[in-house]
């Protein structure tokens, strides 16, 4: 195996911090992910909107998507931080 990738393992092995900010990430995008097709599933429409019901639910169901995306992103970002720091006060 080669040294830096043992370097790394050892490192994420190591740093509770940043396994904890891989493991939030991945935890909340697809807790988003859920709640968003919930809430969407439950949508209901009277009136004049509900011709639009499926285009609104689809303009609603990206933005759900893009703040999955942006809190995995997030999060990675700072587990990345972490693990740098980390691999200072290690090495």
């Amino acid at each position: 195996m080669p040294n830096w990738l043992v370097e790394i393992l050892y490192i994420l092995a190591q740093s509770k911090r940043t396994q904890w900010a891989i493991i939030l990430g991945v935890i909340f995008f697809f807790g988003i992910h859920l709640y968003g097709e919930h809430a969407l599933a439950n949508l209901e429409a009277r009136g004049g909107i509900s011709g639009l019901k499926d285009i609104l639910i689809h303009k609603i169901a990206k933005r759900y998507d893009k703040l999955a995306w942006f809190t995995l992103i997030s999060f990675w970002i700072l587990a990345f931080k972490l693990y740098q720091k980390d691999k200072k006060r290690y090495w």
